[in-house]
């Protein structure tokens, strides 16, 4: 049987937003961007500059995307074990 695009979008919808994985991207964004942003622009921001807003919102994006795509190939690689699993117990 093949999933049709329907399927597919929503199953990749659910592995990208379900679980709460933008909430937890969101925090590590958070956390690891501000220790980022704190190693690679403390300087800056100690003389009362400011660093490229750029510099900072990719600072920022980096461990939100390195969360979310963990997150992706985590639930990814259970769901392929799950039908491993499964076709191993029908083969029996």
């Amino acid at each position: 049987m093949i999933a049709s695009n329907e399927d597919t979008d929503q199953s990749l919808r659910r592995l990208l937003f379900g679980d709460g994985t933008p909430r937890k991207a969101l925090l590590t964004a958070l956390v690891v961007g501000t220790i980022l942003t704190i190693i690679n622009h403390g300087d800056v921001l100690l003389a009362g500059g400011m660093p490229p807003l750029w510099k900072v919102l990719l600072t920022y994006c980096v461990p939100y995307c390195v969360t979310t795509w963990g997150a992706f190939t985590g639930k990814r690689a259970q769901i392929r074990r799950r039908h491993s699993e499964r076709n191993l117990a029908v083969d029996k």
